[in-house]
């Protein structure tokens, strides 16, 4: 099956692997307080819209490109478009399905939006727990571990077989959160750099069609 063409990221993968690791300490009682009450702040954020870079690769081929990801509750519209082609994807839906558009072949449509990405491009990526992950905390429905860094703020979570990096935070936001998420369940990866994030109802144009 051809992959959606994106293949050059490899350099791009590469390099971020070599960033540094932020120094990971084990959970203490502060640092598992500290993270409960900033997910006690976030957990009412079902709205948002993030802009960034999205890298993604199954150990042998990979793709990447500007990533902008709105979210509106349930619904959702997640747009990657390839640096030097100008080509795009887009992901949106909601409860009732997904819908993948850009891709050859026209678009598809299915009840399960990892799915379509698994069928379509042959990425593994793991959407549902990634709409938590990318905001600092822990996906519903599983047992995870944290390791924690500088600001007593997560530095690695383990969840569902994937371990989650985070190497870098806005401090700026309140409460804090992420700019570099890297995840990774062998041989799989998913690297996340985020620009901007916008917390509040924003357009998504497309969303739960």
């Amino acid at each position: 099956m051809k992959r959606f063409l994106w293949l050059g990221a490899a350099a791009g993968l590469l390099l971020a692997a070599c960033a540094p690791v932020p120094v990971r300490k084990p959970a203490d009682e502060a640092a598992l307080a500290a993270q409960a009450a900033r997910e006690r702040q976030l957990a009412g954020v079902d709205q948002w819209t993030l802009e960034g870079h999205l890298a993604v690769s199954d150990g042998h081929d990979g793709g990447s490109g500007s990533l902008r990801w709105t979210q509106d509750g349930d619904r959702y519209d997640f747009e990657l478009r390839a640096p030097i082609t100008g080509k795009s994807f887009r992901l949106s839906g909601g409860p009732g399905g997904a819908l993948l558009e850009g891709i050859e072949g026209g678009p598809l449509r299915g009840p399960d939006a990892e799915a379509l990405m698994r069928k379509a491009l042959g990425w593994e990526v793991p959407l549902d727990d990634l709409r938590a992950w990318v905001l600092g905390l822990r996906a519903a429905g599983s047992s995870a571990e944290l390791h924690f860094g500088e600001q007593q703020l997560p530095s690695l979570l383990a969840q569902d077989g994937w371990a989650v990096d985070y190497r870098a935070w806005d401090l700026a936001h309140q409460p804090p959160l992420p700019q570099k998420v890297f995840a990774s369940r062998p041989p799989y990866k998913v690297k996340l750099s985020i620009d901007s994030f916008q917390l509040g109802a924003a357009p998504c144009a497309g969303c739960g069609r």
